[in-house]
């Protein structure tokens, strides 16, 4: 699309500095534009059946196998999921699928770790703090941690970022066992 466009534009441009009327050039991109849509949705149709999509997805990667892995997690993730494709370590191409949400970021500090082995955290019916503030003070979320101690429950906070003397307690806390904080 963007070579066909810049195609046009080239085009145009030449037309322009030829003599031609700009005005009439751009209305007749737009009609010719309009009547290329037109072509395109009476000859396109829906990719909605798993050997479909596995057809489009194995002619697209140039590979029968990807093809199927990536029509196998279409069918998993389904029509509103998020497909991530990762370059592997190894030399097997793998299918894994992730329940729940994933960030860009991880834990702000690697204090925050419960796994050191596969360097993750992980947290069991957390409590989760969301916000697009940063926070900085501690004192802002103190009835909350306090709330947390008392129910032996933990912490994770999804914010803009924590920073100020509010990350090193939440890392000190961690540290001590009183309870455990994950920030991202």
């Amino acid at each position: 699309a963007t070579v066909l466009t810049q195609a046009i534009v080239n085009a145009g441009m030449k037309n322009v500095t030829a003599g031609a009327n700009p005005v009439g050039i751009r209305k007749g991109i737009k009609e010719a534009t309009d009547v290329a849509v037109k072509a395109l949705h009476e000859q396109s149709h829906k990719v909605e059946s798993k050997s479909d999509i596995a057809q489009v997805a194995s002619i697209s990667a140039a590979n029968e196998k990807v093809g199927e892995l990536i029509s196998n997690a279409m069918e998993k993730v389904g029509k509103d999921g998020v497909i991530t494709i990762e370059e592997s370590k190894g030399i097997d191409t793998t299918l894994d699928v992730v329940e729940g949400m994933q960030f860009d970021r991880g834990y702000l500090s690697q204090y925050m770790v419960t796994d050191n082995d596969k360097m993750e955290a992980d947290l069991d019916n957390p409590y989760i703090l969301i916000t697009d503030k940063k926070i900085s003070n501690i004192q802002e979320i103190m009835d909350l941690l306090q709330q947390i101690v008392q129910q032996g429950r933990s912490l994770l906070i999804i914010a803009d970022d924590v920073d100020g003397e509010a990350l090193p307690t939440l890392v000190l806390n961690n540290i001590r066992g009183t309870f455990k904080a994950v920030a991202v």
